[in-house]
């Protein structure tokens, strides 16, 4: 039998700190996860996945344990640090480099930037991908909105976004969350490190057409690029790709609406989104 490999060395992960933090909570509690269960209104088979970190939670669970083990802002401190977890490896590593970028453009087709969703678009978004429940739902979209935090910091990002005009065309399904995701673009857009763009259909076809493209410049002066479709997507850090992509999207935006044409093409959907009143005759 080969020797069991140690885990002596290995630095935890917050997601495991979280969970051993939950589980010593309860303990010195006395309840059980039934009666953890009743108090908290969640059934006990999440709170044990909660406990063993098969799954992060999300804000209202947290608060929920808070509230019942009077913990302060200590569990919601470790699951803000733990809630990257909730992303898929694939996209972690981009995650790191984007909490370190200053400037980050991008192109964007399909679906609004995470960045510039409200909860209610994202939470339809996370529905199409068919999520295996609503826990998960909820700790997607908690993960997502929680990155949104980058456009308002102190040291804020500095963000340029090219929303293709069917991203526009796409709407939610319940026409007032489409209406406040709409005035949601509006109100970031006056953000003084977020420029807007729209690129519309007469602009004709490009080279990044069908791709969804993130470029992000990191303090050090080095660029990397993230691109992406509905299925994959591909983290790209040599100087050449990211060269090229970068003149692919400069080239873009140059076809783009104005940051002002922009507010007015969206203020138009806004109305055309209205009802209509009836015909007082």
């Amino acid at each position: 039998m080969g020797a069991r490999k140690s885990n002596a060395g290995q630095r935890p992960s917050a997601r495991q700190m979280l969970a051993k933090e939950l589980a010593r909570l309860r303990e010195e509690s006395g309840k059980s996860l039934a009666t953890l269960g009743e108090d908290t209104t969640y059934d006990r088979a999440y709170l044990h996945k909660l406990e063993t970190g098969a799954r992060v939670g999300s804000p209202e669970v947290i608060a929920a344990l808070s509230a019942v083990y009077g913990s302060g802002e200590q569990l919601l401190m470790l699951w803000q640090l733990a809630r990257h977890d909730a992303f898929r490896d694939k996209y972690k590593r981009f995650m790191e480099l984007e909490e370190k970028a200053t400037v980050r453009y991008s192109y964007a087709v399909g679906a609004i930037p995470g960045l510039l969703q409200t909860e209610g678009y994202a939470r339809e978004v996370f529905q199409a991908a068919r999520l295996r429940d609503e826990h998960e739902l909820a700790e997607q979209v908690a993960a997502r909105l929680g990155r949104q935090e980058l456009l308002r910091r102190d040291n804020a990002l500095h963000f340029r976004a090219v929303l293709d005009e069917s991203v526009l065309r796409r709407k939610a399904r319940d026409p007032k969350e489409w209406e406040r995701q709409l005035e949601y673009l509006l109100e970031v857009s006056q953000l003084p490190n977020v420029t807007l763009q729209v690129l519309p259909f007469d602009a004709g076809p490009h080279a990044l057409l069908g791709t969804s493209v993130t470029i992000l410049w990191l303090p050090d002066g080095k660029a990397v690029a993230y691109t992406e479709d509905a299925h994959s997507g591909e983290l790209m850090e040599d100087a050449a790709s990211v060269d090229e992509l970068r003149l692919s999207y400069d080239l873009l935006r140059d076809l783009a609406l104005s940051p002002q044409a922009t507010v007015a093409f969206i203020e138009r959907l806004i109305e055309e989104n209205k009802p209509c009143s009836p015909d007082p005759t």
